[in-house]
């Protein structure tokens, strides 16, 4: 059976969903179709804004010769049997799904003829191509970025289902249910609308969606950008003590079910931005870690929101996490020296500190070419402040 989301799928750009940026008058894709004319290409954006659609749009208006292979999927000899047809036929457009997920056998394969012009590709990915496409790919194409799609334009798409299901009974406020649990992604509405369609013999209704739970549609992949991007919100939120921001996202990690990558990212937190402010923070963290594995969701949220409300709210430093990477980038780049015959393990100058006022004796630690060197930076806040005065004033004293 034909899915409901292929039957819907526009033949002409100017069905296109959205990207008003690519498509219209004087826009970059639709002037190439005018031109009768196609360049490598690789569209990248979020599940579901049409990526796919506009690929296959874009040969059908340019009336090409054209085959559609998945990176994953497809073998090496597949992409090989394309190119052959590509040498009977003078040039073929490749489409590419997933291609972020190419392996450097057909990239290495595919290379010379996207060169020589044999093949012209278009590439499709959810993935930064700027990150995740092999630069030898990425330095023959355009990268184009597809925007994700608005509610309204959600909304516009689910009404063109009336064009297949005609019997199907679903109002307006419905539809705008729908596209706001799309979060953006055509794709999840459509599938969504099929299967309560032939559930629910042809009504679509909010009470029906809600018995079947559905949640909003958004980046759970734990290899997709969108995941990491939510990871980042929910970091610099806490960075930049907008606890209602923190916990927003939070909320969405949450409902994505990706505890792992919550855990993980608050201990990061707890060390990177919070750390010498604060520096009972990871403790704190570890224990709502802890306490959030032993009782688990959904009351795993309590211990979670009290840790990242406190995390928020807290004084901030980087001083540590500043430190260390410019230690690390000392001995990256040479900056070394011998350790100090003094305090190697059987010298017999070594001044014990214990043994000297207020636990601390004058003596030279750092290697001699860098003695003099700094890698710590106290910040504002009342624990450095208090441990620096007291490390100033121990030495001063005699």
């Amino acid at each position: 059976m034909e899915l409901l989301q292929n039957k819907l799928r526009p033949n002409l750009l100017k069905d296109v969903l959205g990207q008003e940026h690519l498509i219209g008058k004087d826009k970059i894709l639709s002037n190439l179709v005018k031109n009768k004319k196609l360049f490598n290409i690789i569209l990248y954006g979020s599940s579901g804004c049409g990526k796919t659609t506009i690929a296959l749009a874009l040969v059908n208006e340019l009336k090409t010769r054209y085959r559609m292979l998945n990176a994953t999927i497809n073998s090496k000899k597949d992409f090989e049997i394309v190119i052959e047809e590509a040498k009977m036929y003078g040039n073929i457009i490749l489409i590419v799904d997933e291609i972020h997920r190419m392996n450097k056998d057909k990239q290495d394969l595919l290379l010379s003829y996207i060169e020589s012009g044999l093949i012209t590709l278009i590439g499709l990915t959810n993935s930064n191509p700027y990150h995740s496409i092999n630069p030898a790919i990425r330095s023959r194409c355009q990268l184009l970025e597809l925007h994700s799609l608005t509610e309204n334009d959600i909304e516009k798409g689910i009404k063109r289902v009336k064009n297949v299901l005609e019997d199907i009974e679903i109002d307006n406020k419905t539809i705008k249910y729908i596209a706001k649990l799309s979060s953006g992604d055509i794709r999840y509405a459509y599938n969504l609308i099929e299967f309560l369609y032939y559930g629910y013999n042809k009504k679509v209704t909010i009470d029906n969606i809600k018995l079947i739970g559905n949640t909003p549609s958004f980046f759970t992949d734990k290899n997709e950008d969108g995941h990491y991007d939510m990871l980042s919100a929910f970091q610099k939120s806490i960075r930049g003590s907008d606890v209602d921001a923190a916990l927003h996202y939070l909320a969405r990690l949450i409902v994505s079910g990706d505890y792992d990558s919550i855990y993980r990212r608050m201990l990061v937190i707890a060390y990177e931005d919070i750390g010498l402010a604060n520096p009972t923070m990871g403790q704190k963290v570890v224990a709502a870690i802890e306490a959030s594995e032993r009782i688990g969701y959904p009351e795993l949220v309590k211990p979670l929101s009290v840790a990242v409300i406190d995390m928020a709210l807290s004084p901030k430093s980087n001083s540590a996490d500043t430190a260390i990477n410019l230690a690390i980038k000392d001995i990256n780049e040479g900056n070394v020296g011998r350790i100090p015959n003094h305090i190697k393990t059987t010298s017999k100058d070594y001044k014990y500190p214990h043994n000297y006022p207020n636990y601390w004796v004058k003596q030279q630690y750092l290697p001699d070419p860098i003695k003099d060197k700094k890698y710590y930076f106290p910040r504002k806040n009342k624990y450095e402040i208090e441990m620096t005065n007291f490390n100033k004033k121990i030495k001063e004293e005699k």
